[in-house]
């Protein structure tokens, strides 16, 4: 073919794929879209899911159903949406076990490549809390009396390869303390054990944990974020309690199977952007202790990335392999 007519060709086949996005970018939604949610109903990632569905439906003129498939950590719901057809119609709400799974698991997915990020929903602190017990008053207190007594100090998770779990391993690395890992079947058998101070120290949930310590019967040292808890303003932040830089919190945020057209995913994340941007939304995710937190699909896309390679490593440390 003549060089001028495959030029000819090249334009009028690029002309057709942009008319065919912004067509596809028109026409969605066509029918009610899914949210599949991995993990049992009542958890933040499924209440807030639940939470924006009712402004994203009315914004897209579309239902939007909130699809619980528990199991295996959230992964029977995430293989779903990988092998889904990428239009748009099926999406996936993750929070941080996304990022913790390959270091766990053997995946039959791969949470970067086989899927692209609509917006980051929310973000929220875990709070290190002690018995009183235990006698200490601050985060350089228990790390000192960690150091001074190697392997003699337990801190509990909610289970093996939880948010929980790695939020204690996180800041296990960044103190350099040989601390033991105690599973449990969840928060409030690991809430339980740790008030008791059976074991020392739990990266608790921050909307779990308020109370306890409200009431004293834990003593809150920490939030895991970089500035302090709305609704718990009076305990400091890890980092500036003698460990600058420290950050680990638990987040949700939005995907859609890759290869899902960019004008779709633009267009998903100018809506759920709106709703989670909406005063009653935020004001009800504060109460949960939680921050609305959306961001552009390119920034959770980078997230996710990082945070595996950041949890890779730490596990590789500790000597967790996936099973």
């Amino acid at each position: 073919m003549h060089k001028t007519a495959i030029t000819m060709a090249l334009l009028l086949a690029n002309v057709g794929t942009v008319a065919a996005q912004g067509k596809g970018a028109t026409d969605f939604p066509t029918r009610p879209v899914r949210i599949v949610v991995g993990f049992t109903p009542g958890g933040q990632p499924d209440i807030f899911s639940r939470l924006i569905s009712a402004k994203l439906g009315e914004a897209l003129g579309q239902t939007i159903i909130v699809d619980n498939r528990p199991g295996a950590g959230g992964a029977i719901g995430t293989k779903l949406v990988a092998d889904a057809t990428p239009d748009g119609h099926t999406l996936l709400c993750v929070s941080t076990s996304h990022v913790i799974a390959p270091a766990v698991r053997k995946l039959n997915y791969d949470p970067i490549r086989d899927f692209s990020g609509i917006t980051q929903m929310y973000s929220a602190s875990y709070m290190l809390v002690t018995a009183p017990a235990l006698g200490v008053k601050s985060v350089k207190d228990l790390i000192a009396m960690a150091k001074a007594k190697p392997g003699a100090l337990n801190f509990s998770s909610a289970g093996m390869g939880s948010g929980t779990h790695f939020a204690g391993e996180v800041f296990k690395d960044a103190a350099k303390i040989d601390v033991v890992h105690v599973p449990y079947k969840g928060i409030p058998e690991a809430m339980s054990d740790t008030m008791s101070n059976r074991v020392q120290f739990f990266m608790a949930p921050l909307a779990s944990s308020v109370n306890q310590v409200r009431e004293g019967r834990l003593i809150g040292l920490g939030v895991t974020s970089l500035k302090r808890a709305a609704i718990y303003p009076d305990i400091p932040t890890i980092a500036e309690s003698g460990l600058p830089g420290f950050e680990f919190d638990s987040w949700g945020g939005l995907l859609a199977p890759s290869k899902t057209s960019r004008a779709i995913i633009n267009r998903l994340n100018l809506e759920v952007g709106k709703a989670l941007n909406a005063p009653d939304i935020q004001q009800r995710m504060r109460t949960m202790g939680a921050e609305a937190a959306p961001s552009t699909p390119e920034a959770l896309d980078k997230q996710i990335a990082r945070e595996i390679a950041l949890i890779g490593s730490i596990a590789k440390r500790a000597g967790i392999n996936p099973e």
